[in-house]
């Protein structure tokens, strides 16, 4: 046994001595409740729980709401009345968009390399920096911690190594030792694996998790000790890969390309159940508009445009067109959603929720226009959604209404 561990262990050295890399992830402590907190600062250190779309279930909790046995996704019939004491708030995407762009900004000015891995987490190279802040990378982090709190008013925790999967395993130590901040250095890193189990793994899914405890494979180490061969004939490239970057090795740089996501979905129940096809339009209308101005937040247009219905009974309607010339109009994308909608809608059906899907996205530079597009015309569209959201910005969201949006959607 101990023969295997150096073995691993020269491994380690060996690509600590070659590569030297550092790497942060930064992750937002309990980002949705503590923007909810930060907005209204006498929710600080209570239970508070973030509620999915119209009160549905928790999708952020507190501390102090996970002490009272608050667990996440818990419908909230199952802790009405149960717990009083907590808060129970409906989610504001919206406002967690833009307090999310405050903490990137931060980190984009300690670092020229920032990646973007979701609305709450970020991987930041901080490889040599060192010699600039007169600081160790774990003084950085912590001043990159302190710099968050103060100017954000958001908690973060924040995990160091050298390859992005360590760094998010340092980032899951950083939020229970009790410093917000861990780094797992080259001699850390086999105690680290030996004590992290293969679904705490990042990017090993129910499958792989399933196939590796078959074989006996129950650690982050006994996974590192297997063979490429085998990890290639098993899972493949991204076997391989997870194996090396477990081992210390950056098989993945961070990246400041901005990397278009692969569909934009705007879903949610409506208020009653409903056959009225115009209430359903209306709905619709709501989810298009904020479908379109995401779209053309990230500079991009849709080749795909979904739509679906769901019944009263939870049985859900699909329907979906591909175009030949990409957009982000929304009386474009509201026509084509519409003939759908024609084409599903049925009367004597009782419907309770609506949804947009986009999807199949290319960057505005790089949209091609079709053979038989008329130029002009694709030109005022941009203008005029350009105009929307100018307006929108000046004046708040919903201020231009292209159907018959209201409130009670």
């Amino acid at each position: 046994m101990k023969n295997g561990l150096d073995e691993i262990q020269k491994i380690i050295d060996n690509i600590a001595m070659t590569k030297k890399h550092v790497i942060a992830l930064v992750d937002c402590d309990s980002f949705f409740v503590s923007c909810e907190q930060k907005v209204n600062p006498e929710l600080k250190n209570k239970p508070v729980c973030v509620m999915s779309g119209r009160g549905q279930c928790v999708i952020s909790r507190s501390k102090e709401a996970k002490a009272l046995g608050v667990r996440m996704g818990m419908p909230y019939f199952q802790i009405e009345g149960k717990m009083k004491e907590a808060t129970y708030i409906n989610a504001s995407h919206d406002l967690y968009g833009e307090i999310s762009k405050e903490v990137m900004s931060v980190l984009k000015r300690f670092s020229p390399k920032v990646e973007i891995y979701s609305i709450d987490e970020a991987f930041v190279d901080l490889t040599g920096l060192e010699r600039l802040y007169k600081k160790n990378y774990l003084e950085i982090a912590q001043m990159i911690r302190q710099t968050i709190r103060d100017e954000v008013d958001i908690p973060v925790s924040i995990g160091l190594s050298s390859s992005k999967s360590l760094a998010k395993l340092a980032s899951d130590k950083a939020k229970t030792n009790g410093e917000g901040v861990f780094l797992i250095g080259s001699r850390k890193i086999i105690p680290v694996l030996e004590n992290t189990g293969i679904d705490e793994i990042w990017g090993i899914g129910r499958n792989i998790s399933a196939m590796l405890r078959k074989n006996g494979i129950l650690t982050a180490y006994e996974l590192v000790k297997q063979s490429d061969i085998w990890l290639n004939k098993q899972i493949g490239i991204h076997g391989l890969e997870m194996k090396h970057e477990l081992l210390g090795e950056m098989v993945s740089p961070v990246s400041d390309e901005v990397k278009l996501p692969k569909s934009i979905q705007k879903t949610s129940a409506m208020a009653k159940f409903t056959s009225d096809k115009e209430y359903i339009k209306n709905s619709l209308n709501y989810h298009i508009h904020r479908a379109c101005v995401k779209l053309r937040k990230i500079n991009a247009k849709c080749h795909g445009i979904g739509i679906m219905l769901r019944t009263k009974d939870f049985k859900v309607y699909y329907d979906k067109r591909m175009l030949n010339q990409a957009t982000s109009f929304e009386l474009e994308i509201s026509d084509i959603i519409f003939e759908m909608l024609d084409e599903l809608y049925n009367p004597e059906i009782l419907y309770r929720s609506t949804g947009v899907i986009l999807d199949t996205f290319v960057h505005n530079s790089e949209a091609q226009l079709s053979l038989f597009a008329d130029n002009e015309i694709e030109t005022k569209k941009d203008k005029l959604s350009k105009c929307f959201d100018k307006l929108e910005e000046k004046f708040g969201k919903n201020i231009i209404q292209t159907g018959f949006i209201t409130k009670d959607v």
